[in-house]
């Protein structure tokens, strides 16, 4: 188990590429109110070094990352996880410097809000992805923010709905993944040069360009989809199946 001294995201710099690793194997890289306050942490440092052109986002073990951790998120404040996970996706999306997901695992309900919110997203061959909120008597409605205005309606209708598994090419497909790369880090290698050839201040105002309207969605959005969500997580249906994960049986209103 890791342990306090241990960071669960660490921060490494080289060639002017800032490097956050998710490294919270043991909990599927869930966002543990420990893990995100890193990550933001994280993307503060990088975002105010100047020596610092791009940021790459990617994890340890075999699940990018896994969504909300459940065992924080039945009890206490119902709007806690929610606010914590809007926050950590406007870092991402405001970080005056360029975020590059790379993932080659499984990412899951909050994780794919991660994703969404980053500027360019790798995905390998190992990696599967999937809107579980649904069975959990909940809804997408915070990773919703940087998401729908990125997916392709039909495509979100589809794997929201069902909260079905799919994979790298249909992630591409939908808008969720920059590119479904076989070798993502020969496919990383080509974007980093191209940052590096790139202004400071280019990088900075084009990022603004391209992430103004989801800026405007999370003004518009946030508060109400933080309001929703936290209903959700504070309903009956959601205690049981948040309980029922955690047990691992299925919740009691599953038809079979």
């Amino acid at each position: 188990m890791t342990s306090d001294a241990e960071p669960l995201v660490r921060y490494a710099v080289d060639r002017g590429i800032a490097t956050l690793t998710l490294d919270s194997p043991a909990n599927r890289n869930a966002l543990s109110s420990r893990l995100v306050a890193e990550l933001e942490q994280g993307l503060a440092e990088a975002g105010k070094d100047p020596a610092v052109r791009a940021v790459v986002l990617t994890h340890t073990g075999g699940t990018f990352c896994s969504g909300a951790d459940l065992s924080e998120a039945t009890g206490g404040d119902p709007t806690a996880n929610p606010r914590r996970l809007v926050t950590a996706m406007r870092s991402l999306v405001e970080s005056p410097k360029p975020v590059v997901a790379v993932i080659d695992g499984h990412a899951r309900a909050g994780g794919l809000g991660l994703l969404g919110a980053c500027d360019i997203v790798l995905a390998g061959p190992a990696s599967t992805f999937a809107f579980t909120e649904v069975r959990l008597g909940l809804a997408p409605a915070v990773i919703s923010l940087p998401l729908l205005p990125r997916l392709d309606p039909r495509g979100a209708s589809r794997w929201y709905l069902t909260g079905s598994v799919f994979k790298t090419g249909e992630a591409q497909r939908i808008g969720l993944v920059t590119e479904a790369a076989e070798n993502p880090q020969e496919a990383l290698t080509e974007i980093l040069e191209a940052f590096r050839k790139a202004s400071p201040q280019g990088l900075a105002e084009t990022k603004r360009l391209v992430t103004a309207e989801v800026l405007r969605v999370f003004e518009r959005d946030g508060e109400s989809m933080v309001a929703q969500s936290a209903l959700l997580f504070g309903s009956e249906e959601a205690r049981e199946g948040m309980l029922s994960f955690l047990e691992r049986r299925p919740p009691v209103w599953a038809a079979e």
